[in-house]
């Protein structure tokens, strides 16, 4: 009988766990979607608004520079009010920005926009990991960052061809009704999720975890040379992410459509990459030779597309070869975060490596926006081979130092 009533209660806390984690992934889903939406839209928006692409790199930027600022803020916030409301207030607002995009077509609205959607994005990550954290047991907490991880290299990917579909069927208008939408869905979702109590073993550990100085001792010469590392990522990122389609079309004489369908590949790569790259990153020890191995794999390929006219075939195979690469890698930047991080600290030295992510993103947009309006289009593919080219050296020089011996002091 007692070994029954143990395993319903384990049934039971499966099943909870497994709802928690739906839940969370797909706010991480719609997170990223929301991430790509005005970079996919670019060049519609640009004809819609009649404005150069240094004015729409400005809204990406403010995006960027509000998500930046209020990130630290909402995790405080996170750990008073809980992260379950604060999630869903941060899927309502970004839902209603967009939705609000279908109704108006003027410049100032798309920087109200940005900013509101900036706000909203602050929210995913104290949130998502604060309730998974609390929510899934230490058994499967691996596994379920992976999905978790996984789901937003997913929304990105399917970004694309749903939002290029969408407005080639009904035009932006109907584009942003959907994008909207999606976000109320999902928020409502969360509403009807129930809050899961916490898992075995995570109370003991908050009641353990308190006090202390939250930033004593961890931002060391490492932790701020990982940060320029990710910045680094953020940049070649955006290269990717936000003008990868307009310097497609106008490097490789492509359509629209095409150049979509070329990164559509390369972030669905990515999304297949991570999955593996866990496996990866388990099995080795120098993750940053390997870190230093695939940015560099990916920068030699990034070069191919940015100084060769490729066939349609050729760049999409080239494009999804260099996002499995990039994606594949993930993981083994992440342990070189949690190498670097002081027993019990690794939540802070990712939050603070992280905002190299938001440092990149405030400059990559002006960047290529610019590069863009100055009739430059191949430098944006080329920047972008420069950036995963340095965070590869970053990779090699971070390996020397992790694996340099100690010399014991001389008393």
């Amino acid at each position: 009988m007692a070994a029954e009533t143990t395993q319903a209660l384990e049934r039971a806390a499966a099943a909870s766990e497994t709802r928690t984690l739906a839940a969370v992934s797909a706010a991480h889903l719609i997170s990223h979607f929301y991430i790509m939406v005005l970079p996919v839209m670019l060049p519609l928006l640009k004809d819609r608004l009649g404005v150069g692409f240094l004015d729409l790199g400005l809204a990406l930027t403010a995006f960027n520079v509000v998500t930046g600022l209020t990130q630290a803020p909402t995790g405080v916030l996170v750990d008073r009010v809980g992260a379950r409301p604060v999630l869903i207030c941060g899927l309502v607002l970004g839902g209603l920005a967009f939705l609000s995009l279908a109704f108006s077509a003027s410049y100032g609205w798309l920087l109200v926009v940005a900013v509101a959607a900036g706000l909203a994005n602050c929210v995913y990550h104290p949130a998502d990991y604060a309730m998974l954290a609390d929510g899934i047991s230490d058994h499967r907490i691996g596994r379920a960052f992976s999905v978790h991880t996984f789901a937003g290299f997913a929304g990105g990917a399917v970004a694309p061809p749903i939002l290029l579909g969408l407005a080639t069927w009904g035009g932006l208008e109907t584009a942003f009704v959907f994008v909207g939408l999606v976000g109320l869905l999902t928020a409502a979702l969360l509403l009807i999720t129930p809050s899961p109590a916490p898992a075995e073993g995570h109370r003991a550990r908050h009641s353990a975890a308190g006090g202390g100085d939250p930033s004593g001792g961890i931002v060391t010469p490492t932790v701020l040379g990982l940060t320029a590392f990710f910045t680094l990522l953020a940049l070649a990122n955006s290269a990717m992410n936000s003008f990868s389609v307009v310097a497609l079309m106008a490097t490789h004489a492509l359509s629209f459509a095409s150049a979509n369908m070329a990164l559509t590949a390369y972030l669905a790569g990515s999304a297949a990459g991570v999955l593996l790259g866990g496996v990866l990153a388990d099995r080795i020890r120098r993750h940053g030779d390997a870190a230093a191995l695939g940015f560099g794999v990916a920068a030699m390929i990034m070069l191919l597309v940015a100084t060769v006219t490729l066939s349609l075939p050729a760049l999409i195979a080239a494009m999804g070869l260099s996002g499995v690469i990039f994606g594949l890698i993930q993981p083994c930047r992440d342990m070189l975060v949690r190498r670097a991080a002081p027993p019990g600290a690794v939540g802070r030295v990712f939050a603070i490596v992280s905002t190299g992510f938001n440092i990149g993103g405030i400059i990559g947009p002006l960047l290529f926006g610019w590069v863009m309006d100055h009739g430059s289009p191949r430098w944006v593919l080329l920047g972008a081979v420069l950036f995963m080219g340095l965070t590869a050296l970053y990779g090699l020089m971070e390996e020397r130092r992790g694996t340099r011996p100690v010399v014991p002091a001389r008393s």
